[in-house]
């Protein structure tokens, strides 16, 4: 059975995150700043320690994940998903594989990944877009122009290219963060 799933994965810090009633003004403002969701996640009230930051990482995860030109949004959350199952991020695996099955109403699709890991039969646009960021994820330096081919024959411009790219090189960072400052907690 796969470690990764659909479900919500809990998540324990390792270092104190703000209490609501004794944050500063600086770290309600990151917080507000938030979408509404994610607020009160001991997450982000963890990321809240250093407001400024918070506020860059928010800002920065708006314009990646939710721009509304480029690569279809559903096609961003299958790049996540496939990032942070690369990283071993469990919480996030789950978030963005939810994500992913709720815009496409394609669970069984998402599910498969999950349970038999990113080699399983997709669809060519997704298997290029599963290839590409798997290997960005893995092995970065080893990405060369020859690897933007299977995603232009599936496709994909290079505005979606560049949002793929835009998709998994913050994923790569946020699993890191989040992996610092905590642990994934099975559902």
């Amino acid at each position: 059975m796969s470690r990764f799933t659909m479900q919500e994965v809990g998540w324990e810090p390792r270092i104190p995150p703000v209490e609501a009633e004794s944050a500063t003004p600086a770290q309600l403002a990151a917080l507000e700043a938030c979408p509404p969701a994610q607020r009160r996640s001991t997450y982000f009230l963890t990321l809240a320690q250093d407001p400024a930051s918070l506020g860059e990482r928010g800002a920065l995860f708006n314009s990646v994940m939710y721009a509304p030109r480029g690569l279809p949004r559903a096609e961003r959350e299958l790049a996540t998903a496939v990032v942070s199952i690369v990283n071993g991020c469990i919480y996030c695996t789950s978030v963005h594989a939810r994500r992913f099955a709720e815009l496409t109403r394609d669970t069984a699709e998402m599910q498969r990944l999950l349970d038999d890991g990113i080699g399983t039969g997709l669809p060519p646009r997704r298997r290029a877009i599963v290839d590409f960021s798997a290997k960005l994820t893995a092995e970065p330096n080893a990405v060369t122009a020859a690897d933007l081919k299977p995603l232009r024959a599936a496709g994909l411009d290079d505005l979606e290219i560049l949002d793929l790219i835009h998709s998994i090189a913050m994923f790569a960072n946020a699993n890191r963060l989040m992996q610092s400052l905590g642990r994934s907690v099975a559902p």
